[in-house]
């Protein structure tokens, strides 16, 4: 069976509706919701989205919060670094 998108990839679904920026927009977010991503506690690719937030290992079944479309958020890496800055400032001056 050959491919049936060229271009437009899972947004395929939508057909010539809504306007081809807004279609692009969907993709990436559809695509990064679907996707699969390391899990921190056991190293493997098996992290997937149950809903809104939720994300599951498969393989150590371990459930975090994350974000909505992807599993860590641009604010939430900000935070971790912010947050370990601090926590290395406090060790080095106690």
């Amino acid at each position: 069976m050959g491919k049936r998108t060229k271009k437009v990839g899972i947004t395929g679904k939508y057909g010539t509706r809504y306007g081809s920026t807004l279609r692009k927009l969907v993709r990436k977010i559809e695509v990064s919701q679907h996707s699969t991503y390391r899990c921190a506690f056991c190293g493997k690719d098996n992290i997937k989205r149950t809903c809104v937030g939720i994300w599951h290992c498969k393989s150590c079944r371990k459930v975090i919060a994350g974000g909505a479309y992807t599993l860590s958020t641009p604010a939430a890496v900000t935070v971790r670094s912010t947050i370990g800055r601090l926590r290395k400032q406090l060790a080095e001056n106690p």
